[in-house]
C-alpha cells in the first residue's frame, strides 16, 4: 500500500517537475524541487545546466536529475536564484537531460588529444567498468588498443609479420614489443591482452581487475602514443611563435 504524501502549504510553492521516476518507475510523475546547482556549463551565452535534487511524490524518494535551460527569459531568474526559485513548472523552463547514477561514478577520462574513434570507445569502457559491466569494459578497452596498434604496423610483411599476427591483438602486441616499436617498459604491463584474445571479448570471464588492468594499459599506452607526441607538438609550436614574436 502506498502512502499518501502530504505536502505542506510551504512544500506547494516549491517548483515542480513532471518526468518519470528512476527510483519508482511512475510514468509522468511530479517531483517537488528542493535544491539545485549549476555545474558551469554555458552554451550560447545563456543556456545553463543545473543538477537539480528533486523528490517524487508517488514514493518519496529522491533523484538528483540534469536539466537544461531552454528559455532565454528564465535566465536572469535561475542565474541568481538557482531552480528552486521557479514559480510552477520547472517543465516550462527547462528539458530534462538525464539524470546521477552509478554510471556517473567514472574515474578515469582519456587522455588527451586522442582520435574520435578511440575517445569515444575509452568512454564507453569506463563507463562499462563504473557499472561492474567487466566483460563490456574490457572488449571496449581492446577496441582501443586494436585501433590504436593496427597504425604501427608497416604495410609489408617482415620480421616474422604476417596474416594471422595482423588479425589477433595479442600476437601483434608481442611483435611490436619484440620489434622495439613500444618501450620494453611497456610490456610486462600489457599482459592483461593475452595472445588466445581469452580476455572478455571472447570468454566473457573478465573479472574487476582484470577490467582495470586492461584499462590502465590502455591510459598508458594512448598517453603514449597520442597525447605526449601532441603535447610536445604543441610546445613546439608555442616555441615558433614567441621566437616569430621576438624577431619583429
Amino acid at each position: 500500500m502506498r502512502h499518501r504524501i502530504n505536502v505542506t502549504p510551504h512544500e506547494s510553492q516549491m517548483p515542480q517537475l513532471v518526468t518519470d521516476c528512476p527510483r519508482c518507475g511512475a510514468s509522468k510523475t511530479t517531483f517537488d524541487v528542493t535544491s539545485s546547482h549549476y555545474t558551469g556549463q554555458m552554451e550560447h551565452g545563456w543556456v545553463m545546466w543545473f543538477d537539480v535534487f528533486c523528490v517524487c511524490r508517488n514514493c518519496n524518494r529522491t533523484t538528483t536529475f540534469i536539466l537544461r535551460l531552454k528559455e532565454y527569459e528564465t535566465k536572469d531568474t535561475v542565474a541568481q536564484g538557482g531552480v528552486q526559485a521557479i514559480r510552477g513548472s520547472v517543465n516550462d523552463h527547462f528539458d530534462v537531460r538525464g539524470f546521477q547514477s552509478l554510471k556517473d561514478h567514472v574515474r578515469n577520462v582519456p587522455p588527451e588529444h586522442l582520435p574520435l574513434d578511440i575517445d569515444s570507445a575509452f568512454r564507453e569502457g569506463t563507463t562499462c567498468l563504473a557499472v561492474n559491466c567487466y566483460n563490456g569494459a574490457g572488449t571496449m578497452f581492446r577496441l582501443c588498443i586494436d585501433h590504436a596498434t593496427r597504425a604501427l604496423l608497416p604495410e609489408e610483411d617482415r620480421n616474422g609479420l604476417n596474416r594471422n599476427i595482423r588479425r589477433s591483438l595479442g600476437l601483434r602486441m608481442g611483435w611490436i614489443f619484440d620489434n622495439g616499436i613500444l618501450p620494453e617498459s611497456l610490456r610486462d604491463l600489457s599482459s592483461c591482452v593475452r595472445e588466445d584474445g581469452n580476455d572478455g571479448a571472447h570468454a566473457g570471464t573478465l573479472s574487476k581487475d582484470d577490467a582495470e588492468d586492461l584499462c590502465d594499459f590502455t591510459y598508458v599506452l594512448l598517453e603514449r602514443l597520442y597525447t605526449e607526441p601532441e603535447r610536445v607538438r604543441l610546445a613546439e609550436e608555442r616555441r615558433s611563435l614567441r621566437r616569430g614574436f621576438d624577431a619583429t
